[in-house]
């Protein structure tokens, strides 16, 4: 029997372009749904969910980056968990909701947020429980069923009824 894929989608916020000289200050993790090969069970995103915002690892930041998230570098560095804490409750996390399933990373787009994730999880636990390749990137995916050149895909051109109706906040677990 094959597994089913769990579909977790993901969100981070840095203070800057690439992880190891910057940070990866928060995240947020939700079952987005599965695939069993023949059909595709959408799950409420707000059903499961986790979110850690993390102590920077880095001295460096860019204040432009970090202000994306409206997060404080003083309260970060002060209050927060490290990085070790929060992927080590990530790693719970995600083999918990997937069960049996294969858990795979989406995201819109996947791969800024698969740099950050894959070499968090890699740098502070060693293990990735996605493996080292198990990622859905929806933007490309769009691009292929409209037949339009990825460079061409943003969300102010998609259909209205693939936009979630939740604004954009740019706090990780909300988008």
């Amino acid at each position: 029997m094959t597994r089913p894929d769990v579909y977790i989608s993901a969100d981070i916020e840095a203070d800057g372009p690439i992880p190891g000289p910057f940070s990866m200050v928060s995240f947020g993790l939700c079952v987005a749904g599965s695939f069993d090969g023949e059909s595709f069970v959408r799950a409420d995103p707000t059903n499961e969910t986790f979110y850690a915002e993390l102590r920077p690892i880095s001295p460096d930041w860019d204040p432009e980056a970090l202000a994306v998230s409206g997060l404080s570098r003083e309260r970060l560095s002060e209050e927060r968990e490290p990085a070790v804490d929060a992927m080590r409750r990530a790693t719970e996390w995600v083999r918990k909701v997937a069960g049996d399933g294969c858990p795979i990373l989406v995201g819109y787009p996947v791969v800024y947020d698969w740099t950050f994730l894959y070499w968090y999880w890699i740098r502070f636990t060693g293990e990735c429980p996605f493996g080292f390749s198990r990622a859905r990137d929806l933007k490309t995916e769009y691009a292929v069923r409209a037949g339009v050149p990825v460079g061409q895909v943003n969300k102010r051109r998609m259909p209205p009824q693939l936009l979630g109706d939740r604004p954009h906040t740019h706090n990780a677990l909300e988008d």
